[in-house]
Parts: C-alpha cells; sequence; structure tokens
C-alpha cells in the first residue's frame, strides 16, 4: 500500500475516534442557568405567598458571579435567597461521621461568609452520629454563627434523640430567628401518618425542613395545623423539600412513559440515588413542572400551608460542566 495512502487511513481513524466530551451543551452557561431558576421560583413564589422563604442547599460556588471564593457577590441571586444550606461543612464530606478536611471547610466557609454578609441564615448539616463529634460539629457551627443540624443518619429518616441546641420557646417570624432545625425527609419508618405528624409535633426545633408528601400523598394544612407549634407552644416555620436538579420517579409528576421515551429535559439517573434523573434545568418543560402555574411543584407547597422551600440539588451544573470538560 502506498504509504501515502496509509498515512491518510489512519489520521482518518484517529479523527473519527469518539471522546467522551459532549458538546450538546456548548454555550450554555450551567451556572447562570441555575442562577436564573432560581430567581424565577423566589420571584413567583414570594409574589404568590409574601414572606415565603427559599433556601438553597449546596451549590455555593452560585453565590459568586464567576463562581471563585474571592469573587465579587452576584447579588441578583443572593436576593433572592433568605438561607443558604450546606451539607458536610464539618463533618461527613468524605465519610460519615469523619471530619471534613480543613481545605474544604475554608474553601466552603468564604461562599458562605459572603451569604452571611448579606443578612441571610446559614444552615448546616453535618452528618456525625458519635456524640464527640456532634459537640465538635456544634461548637465549629455556634463559633461561626451559623445554623446546625446533627444528622445521625444520612437517610434522614429519624428524628435524632439529642438535646436540641439553643432550645427556645419563642416564636420564630423568620430564618435568622432560628437557633435549630430539623432536617427530616424520609418517612420509611412511620407507616402511620398520625405518629408521624405527632413524633415532629413533640419536639422544640425552630425550622422542621420536611418532605411535602407522606405515601404519594400531600400534607394539608389541617396537617400543618398539628406542626405548627413547638411542644412548648413556640411558633415555629415549616419548609419543603424540592429537588430542583434531580427528577425523581416516584413524585406525582413521573409520566409512566418516561421509563422508556425520556421528555428532552431529563438526563441520566444517579447512581449513588436509584430514580432520581439529572435534569437540563434550564428547559422550560421541566420548570414548569417546579414552579409557574396551578399544578407546579410550589403551587403544592403553598397551598399545603408551608412557609418556604428546601431547593435541593442545586449544584446539578456541575454534573454538565463535566460533561462538556
Amino acid at each position: 500500500m502506498n504509504k501515502y495512502i496509509f498515512l491518510i487511513i489512519v489520521l482518518s481513524i484517529f479523527s473519527c475516534k469518539k471522546t467522551d466530551r459532549d458538546d450538546t451543551y456548548d454555550n450554555i452557561n450551567f451556572k447562570q442557568e441555575m442562577r436564573d431558576f432560581v430567581i424565577h421560583i423566589s420571584d413567583y413564589a414570594k409574589n404568590q405567598k409574601p414572606g415565603f422563604n427559599i433556601i438553597t442547599q449546596n451549590g455555593v460556588e452560585l453565590i459568586t458571579v464567576n463562581g471563585a471564593p474571592d469573587g465579587i457577590t452576584d447579588y441578583d441571586y443572593v436576593d433572592g435567597l433568605d438561607a443558604q444550606s450546606q451539607e458536610e461543612l464539618f463533618y461527613g464530606y468524605d465519610v460519615d461521621n469523619v471530619a471534613t478536611s480543613p481545605d474544604k471547610t475554608q474553601y466552603l466557609k468564604q461562599f458562605l461568609n459572603k451569604a452571611k454578609a448579606e443578612d441571610k441564615a446559614i444552615l448546616i448539616t453535618d452528618y456525625c452520629s458519635t456524640t464527640d463529634n456532634i459537640r465538635k460539629s456544634r461548637d465549629s457551627i455556634a463559633h461561626n454563627h451559623y445554623i446546625g443540624f446533627a444528622a445521625t443518619h444520612r437517610d434522614l429518616d429519624i428524628i435524632p434523640q439529642l438535646a436540641i441546641p439553643n432550645e427556645n420557646n419563642l416564636d420564630i417570624d423568620n430564618l435568622n430567628e432560628a437557633g435549630n432545625y430539623l432536617y427530616f425527609i424520609n418517612y420509611q419508618n412511620f407507616n402511620n401518618k398520625q405518629r408521624l405528624l405527632e413524633s415532629i409535633a413533640n419536639t422544640n426545633y425552630d425550622v422542621v425542613i420536611m418532605d411535602l408528601f407522606y405515601q404519594g400523598q400531600s400534607f394539608t394544612p389541617q396537617d400543618l395545623a398539628l406542626l405548627r407549634h413547638k411542644q412548648n407552644g413556640g411558633e415555629r416555620l415549616l419548609i419543603a423539600y424540592v429537588s430542583i436538579g434531580e427528577a425523581e420517579d416516584y413524585r406525582y409528576y413521573w409520566q409512566p412513559t418516561w421509563n422508556n421515551d425520556h421528555p428532552i429535559w431529563l438526563d441520566d439517573e444517579n447512581p449513588d440515588w436509584h430514580g432520581n434523573y439529572k435534569v437540563r434545568y434550564w428547559e422550560k418543560d421541566w420548570q414548569n413542572i417546579i414552579f409557574g402555574n396551578n399544578q407546579s411543584y410550589i403551587n403544592k407547597v403553598i397551598n399545603a400551608g408551608f412557609d418556604g422551600v428546601f431547593l435541593d440539588v442545586i449544584d446539578a451544573y456541575e454534573f454538565f460542566e463535566e460533561k462538556t470538560r
């Protein structure tokens, strides 16, 4: 074979070789798309119910314009928030009940403190279970003037039988007044709704972050009335968990046909959480599921009587950024 023809064939083979990079999403600013999504949710919800609280979990890079810890605060985004939540700041980032590395803690704190400087409450969920580590977590959270919760089980399926930090009988009107919170979204250990409600009611947490649904049925205003006051009489805030970066196949909006015929906005399944699928959150059809109409998730939260939403999987932009590298 002519050596020049051979060279052309070899070059053609290499030029056609598939790479892992996905160029489908070129020219999309994934961080800004998530910021815009959260801003639109906030504007809509607060218009529907003045005083409604917006809490975002993780994705702290969105707090600055360039996504760097020393960047300028993105005020359009931060102004739409009432609180920023962060998991594993002091314990559990790599392994539950193990201290998070000081470098990672410091990196995250730089963003959190920018939000705090704008009078946003900072909620920290550490995953720790031993008495000593819970104490250390609480001390670190108090030292930084954050609000904390020590989750003794990663599935968030129990109400810890622990003394509540900063326990009080005050009425809590906004998140900055809270001294503690309960993060409890998995009800698998409760086969009776009344028992579940009683278990939450018989606590003195200032804020309860909980799922909107029990066994597929939304809680009602009558249900929430049973939870409105702490056991000691003080009024608390009730916040509904909503994932906006992933779709969950056990939610009311899931269509059976999607298992074989995915809508354009539905992406890969999360390998760590069966039944959870990444979403192209900038697509209008997905956003319509979350907010903007009477059947949307946010409307269901408001109609049930919650005081706000806890928006999770805010860091979904990382998944798409990785695809385009």
